[in-house]
């Protein structure tokens, strides 16, 4: 719409912007040892808080149409156990300035509220957690989610305990759906350790050692910002400085090209942006929800000693 006269029109997005949002929410029905949020509750005031930042972050979503849009949800909690986040992701998915919506789940809700979504847009980045649910009942989640056409990858913490576990589940996994692994925080992997991992994942080896990263050119703060539940954007989630605000428009200003200034990333969500590794194009179309471009092909998965032929298969 034309301003006052005299006034000035708002300053041009980025052509797209991929978003990671991550608002006050922190309580999990998980009890994951090496979680700090493990069976962590919310108190009214604070679920209050949450279901009020998300709703306004995403009525500015669907207002600000001067760019095109990819967004992450990343709750230090679970999410899809609230009604107010799946609400949002449904909404979103139907916007035509939204190429993808996403979220970061334990997989534990039902599913079949996706079947509202746009399943051309909408997709889970889920995590198994074998101490936490049975081996049938994810898997269950997974083929519900297949049998929806919903885009999802499946990942797992590479602690050894769960090793026999995410072999069975990458073997029974249905076709086409990327099972990907993390390097478990605090452990170090000798090559040996490391094998059945990259076996299951062969790009487990970007997870497996922190990337160096000071001085590199990377696309958070350019065309990927972290925005916080007050609307305070950052480059990332792990760089503290703030560019201003979104809700205000004083992020825009310090939107622009600049080199990480930390020494290193050890997470996904932030090294996937960093141009010197080029996993815009491992990840290509799938970048938010951690699908690669193309689906490793992988070997025999052994199960308890017994070697079952994996489906999972494509070009390398």
């Amino acid at each position: 719409m034309p301003g006052r006269p005299g006034a000035s029109l708002p300053a041009p997005l980025p052509e797209h912007l991929t978003l990671l949002y991550r608002g006050p929410l922190a309580s999990c029905d998980y009890d994951c040892p090496y979680c700090p949020f493990a069976k962590r509750r919310d108190s009214p005031e604070t679920l209050r808080a949450d279901r009020a930042a998300l709703e306004r972050f995403t009525d500015w979503v669907t207002a600000t149409t001067r760019s095109r849009f990819s967004v992450l949800f990343t709750p230090w909690g679970e999410g899809l156990t609230r009604s107010w986040y799946r609400r949002a992701i449904t909404g979103l998915s139907h916007l035509p300035h939204v190429e993808r919506v996403a979220i970061q789940t334990n997989l534990s809700g039902r599913t079949a509220w996706l079947a509202d979504c746009d399943s051309g847009s909408v997709a889970l980045w889920t995590t198994y957690h074998p101490g936490e649910v049975g081996h049938e009942r994810f898997l269950g989640k997974a083929r519900e989610l297949a049998a929806l056409g919903i885009r999802f990858s499946v990942g797992v913490v590479g602690r050894p305990e769960h090793l026999e576990a995410a072999r069975r589940m990458c073997a029974d996994l249905p076709e086409n759906v990327y099972l990907w692994v993390n390097a478990a925080e605090g452990l170090t992997y000798t090559d040996a350790e490391a094998a059945p991992w990259q076996e299951l994942d062969p790009h487990f080896h970007y997870s497996r050692f922190p990337h160096p990263s000071r001085g590199l050119p990377c696309r958070t703060g350019e065309s990927v910002l972290s925005v916080n539940g007050d609307g305070e954007v950052r480059r990332c989630h792990f760089v503290d400085t703030p560019l201003g605000n979104l809700y205000d428009g004083s992020f825009e200003a310090g939107l622009g090209p600049s080199s990480c200034p930390l020494t290193s990333c050890d997470c996904h969500i932030g090294y996937v942006h960093l141009e010197s590794l080029d996993l815009y194009d491992v990840f290509r179309g799938g970048v938010i929800e951690r699908i690669p471009a193309v689906m490793p092909r992988r070997g025999e998965v052994k199960v308890a000693g017994k070697s079952l032929q994996n489906r999972h298969s494509g070009t390398p």
